[in-house]
């Protein structure tokens, strides 16, 4: 019975504690940290669906859109640049939530600048030496994966006809994608970096080059790979000159690279 007793008045003393421990936790809760973490799942969730077309389409006519289903159905799938129509509009789901919405969330909820987290010009080139590097790095190992069956289904992501010219299409769904890439790095390398290097230091790199790794899920093995490695090279550069340029530079060199070397592979180039 003692026993028990004694068993009983520990057992809750302990809860009290853990209690009081929980309470002074929430009052010390980075919310910085946890806005940045949610926001971050949110926008990967609309970007995942959201950016599918035809995800789009049967959201609308659900909600009884009709006119609006019928519009985007006829520009998405039916229309004669349909594929482009489709990239384009993906593409600017990307921006919107990669950049248009986290830059809302710093400027009007964080109060704080742009620049300070990644878009600052000064020390943008700092560490170009590296970025060269791995050009000299990523350009014959693309040119060799170029050749692969998985590589060039793949890309690039906007299908030339055999009869088709690269201008203006190509050329128009390039540019598109490299404003796609200054979004990518400034979701990664700047919102989500800096925006929880203060809680984690040089530890926010690591944090942010999961989710980074994981939206390459469905691409070739080796590109996801390469993912992770790039992840923390470009992660580790803006942490140190505070600058994402570098890292688009990165991006737009290795994507443009990527598709050159399949229209090559295909004769189209």
């Amino acid at each position: 019975m003692i026993n028990k007793k004694l068993f009983s008045f520990v057992f809750l003393k302990s809860e009290a504690s853990s209690l009081r421990s929980l309470q002074v936790n929430i009052r010390k809760l980075d919310v910085k940290v946890v806005l940045v973490c949610l926001i971050v799942a949110f926008s990967l969730t609309c970007t995942r669906y959201l950016g599918d077309a035809y995800y789009l389409i049967s959201v609308l006519r659900d909600l009884n859109l009709t006119g609006l289903a019928q519009a985007a159905d006829n520009l998405l799938q039916h229309h004669a640049n349909a594929q482009l129509h489709q990239l384009i509009y993906w593409a600017s789901v990307v921006i919107f939530f990669y950049f248009v919405f986290p830059a809302c969330i710093i400027l009007l909820v964080f109060k704080e600048n742009l620049t300070e987290y990644g878009l600052q010009l000064k020390n943008a080139g700092q560490g170009y030496p590296l970025y060269l590097g791995m050009l000299a790095i990523m350009v014959p190992l693309v040119f060799y994966f170029s050749g692969s069956e998985s590589f060039l289904a793949r890309y690039p992501f906007y299908t030339v006809a055999s009869d088709e010219s690269l201008f203006p299409n190509f050329f128009l769904w390039e540019i598109v994608y490299f404003l796609q890439f200054l979004a990518l790095e400034f979701f990664f390398r700047g919102f989500i970096l800096h925006g929880t290097k203060h809680r984690f230091g040089f530890y926010a790199i690591f944090v942010m080059v999961i989710p980074y790794c994981m939206i390459h899920f469905g691409k070739p093995m080796p590109e996801t790979i390469a993912a992770i490695i790039a992840g923390v090279v470009l992660g580790f550069l803006s942490l140190k000159s505070k600058s994402i340029w570098l890292g688009v530079m990165i991006h737009c060199s290795v994507a443009l690279t990527m598709d050159l070397c399949a229209l090559y592979r295909k004769g189209l180039f």
